[in-house]
């Protein structure tokens, strides 16, 4: 099952913001990628597999999401 993912900003973990613009699949792997762009410095894209956007990472002890949703 597929999970959706809300477009707007998200804060990463480590500070960052960014914002979601939509969804894309690999077009070799049909993999889904959450592609993105920075709110801050040159304003980068990115893309990263949706499965790892989503994921909890474990910082001092505790799992937190990698990815907030902030509006």
């Amino acid at each position: 099952m597929e999970e959706k993912l809300k477009l707007g900003k998200y804060k990463h973990y480590k500070g960052g913001e960014y914002e979601v613009v939509g969804v894309a699949s690999h077009s070799e792997t049909l993999e889904k990628m959450v592609v993105y762009k920075a709110l801050y410095g040159d304003y980068d894209v990115w893309v990263r597999p949706l499965s790892m956007f989503l994921e909890e990472v474990e910082v001092e002890g505790k799992k937190i999401s990698r990815f907030s949703y902030i509006n």
